[in-house]
């Protein structure tokens, strides 16, 4: 049973016409799935549902077809037709007990509308503000274009009840959405009564919400997504802005979900923000309006949940990353098994399922994004069918993963290792700077096989294949790993190159080799975060590092994960 402290966690919390049977509210969070994998999505947050998550939301869903953002695929509720697929998800969400909302976007100059063909608009003549630099240009909103933007809004409103939806969010934040870019100054140039004091920027979003609230009601809750400072001074949005802003609009929505910035500020990877590194920027805006709060801050920790909630700065947990590592969390604090809690990583990988149009995936939770492909559970898995006995060799991330699982359903494994430590790669890497939270990989899974008595692990044993062949196992496992080569050979190089120089490999710093001399040439040809790492873990020791890669960027693939 679960420690009465965390009670406050679980009461009931009213969002205007709807109540959530807990404070544990998964936020709007992408997928890669969108309107293509209608079926995948929906299981995905119905597992979620299932795990306790009290709302559970979908990605932006995009409006119109003037406001697209192609390539990238979101969900869409342009039209009636696309009720059925939305209906979908929103019906698997209430069979397991949830509030579903969903996510209302008009894109704006965030959108280049590359399947549509059409100008996107905005509050002025500027490029989109796309990821990609997109060469397209946006205009300038005409009054009447607004009238447009204002009566497209409302019939999704109307789409989205009828679809089933609970909570209905207008969408002011990340700098993703129109409404966002008229609040901003850095976008908003206009001199009408849309433009140029805070009281005439917000005016759009006023309307918007009370066309929502009118529109819904008591049918569905509206919500309002906003981001609480751009992080750019006098040039963007700030939080006395903010302020402002739920001091004029405060009652209006059921609903006020805080964020920060543009999504790499308010989805920050671990290597470089710490749990609940939101909490400053969002700490005493609760108190500006009556109605409930949510906010995020990749809240791994029940004890900093609740620390949220019991010092007034939220009234519920938001989450992305962590209902993505683990979708049962809040089951698991309800239980009392909070040591079974896959705590996200933040390496955000997730993200780049977003970036990369293509299904969600996670480091913790091998299961994301395969509910309805595979027919994966996170917590329960198919029964063995037949008594066999398993042997995995290398207890890395791979190995541990094979073991527990295979443990779990009721095989008899032998999990052999050749080193001393368990781990393999993510042990290694835990230890270079920023890095750190990424051992929880390591430690949550031996935590699990320390539960199974039918899982034998065994250190200092490598095996060679005929060793393997004199022993009785029905089944081998190679998850040995790779090794990183130092002859040059990788994406610009594809054949060995002669180098009358010291060279040493990532895998031998980390396991603490260091060049003879100061100056040091890094080459990445990798693109990924290594490099980067590895380059800060020297110049931290002292050496002159030199970084050079074939890529126009540094690090360039971590785009993909903000």
């Amino acid at each position: 049973m679960r420690d009465p402290r965390f009670d406050v966690l679980f009461e009931p919390v009213a969002i205007g016409p709807v109540t959530a049977r807990n404070r544990f509210f998964q936020v709007p969070q992408c997928s890669g799935m969108g309107y293509r994998d209608v079926s995948a999505h929906a299981e995905m947050r119905a597992m979620k549902a299932e795990g306790g998550w009290a709302v559970v939301s979908t990605e932006q869903a995009e409006i119109h077809h003037s406001s697209e953002i192609t390539p990238f695929i979101e969900q869409r509720i342009w039209d009636d037709i696309d009720i059925p697929a939305l209906q979908l998800t929103v019906d698997r969400v209430h069979e397991n007990g949830s509030l579903a909302a969903i996510e209302l976007c008009y894109n704006g100059m965030n959108g280049p509308n590359f399947f549509s063909r059409v100008a996107p608009m905005g509050p002025a003549h500027l490029p989109v503000a796309a990821f990609t630099y997109d060469p397209v240009q946006a205009r300038e909103m005409t009054l009447d274009d607004i009238a447009d933007l204002r009566r497209w809004h409302r019939r999704a409103v109307r789409r989205s009840i009828d679809a089933g939806f609970d909570i209905v969010y207008v969408y002011a934040g990340h700098a993703l959405g129109g409404i966002h870019h008229f609040l901003s100054p850095r976008y908003n140039h206009r001199t009408d009564v849309y433009g140029g004091t805070i009281e005439n920027r917000v005016r759009l979003l006023r309307e918007l919400l009370e066309d929502a609230v009118d529109e819904a009601n008591g049918e569905a809750a509206i919500g309002c997504r906003i981001s609480v400072d751009e992080l750019l001074g006098d040039e963007g949005l700030q939080r006395a802005d903010i302020v402002e802003v739920i001091t004029m609009l405060g009652e209006i929505p059921d609903l006020w979900d805080f964020v920060l910035g543009s999504w790499e500020d308010d989805s920050v990877t671990s290597r470089f923000g710490p749990e609940a590194g939101q909490e400053g920027y969002v700490r005493g805006l609760k108190a500006l309006t009556s109605k409930p709060v949510v906010g995020v801050g990749r809240f791994t920790s029940p004890e900093t949940m609740l620390r949220m909630v019991r010092e007034g700065t939220l009234d519920f947990i938001g989450a992305a990353r962590p209902s993505i590592a683990d979708p049962f969390l809040p089951s698991k604090i309800e239980a009392g098994n909070m040591e079974d809690i896959r705590e996200c990583i933040g390496c955000n990988i997730c993200v780049s399922g977003d970036f990369t149009m293509s299904p969600i995936r996670c480091t913790q939770n091998p299961s994301m994004g395969e509910e309805w492909r595979r027919g994966w559970h996170p917590e329960t898995l198919r029964a063995k069918h037949a008594s066999q006995k398993v042997l995995v060799l290398g207890a890395g991330p791979a190995g541990l993963e094979a073991a527990q699982a295979l443990g779990k359903r009721g095989y008899e494994v032998v999990l052999a290792e050749a080193s001393r430590e368990l781990g393999g790669r993510v042990r290694r890497e835990s230890l270079l700077p920023g890095l750190a939270a990424w051992v929880r990989v390591v430690d949550w899974r031996l935590a699990q096989l320390d539960k199974l008595a039918n899982v034998e692990v065994y250190r200092e044993s490598a095996m060679t294949a005929q060793e393997i062949l004199g022993y009785d196992f029905d089944h081998v496992a190679v998850a040995t790993g790779a090794t990183w080569r130092g002859d040059g050979v990788g994406r610009w190089h594809t054949s060995p190159i002669e180098l009358d120089i010291e060279v040493l490999t990532p895998d031998d710093l980390m396991e603490g080799k260091r060049p003879s001399g100061q100056r040091v040439v890094l080459f990445d040809d990798d693109h990924y975060y290594l490099g980067g790492v590895l380059a800060e873990l020297l110049v931290g020791e002292g050496y002159d590092v030199q970084f050079v890669t074939p890529s126009p960027l540094v690090s360039s693939w971590t785009v993909n994960t903000l």
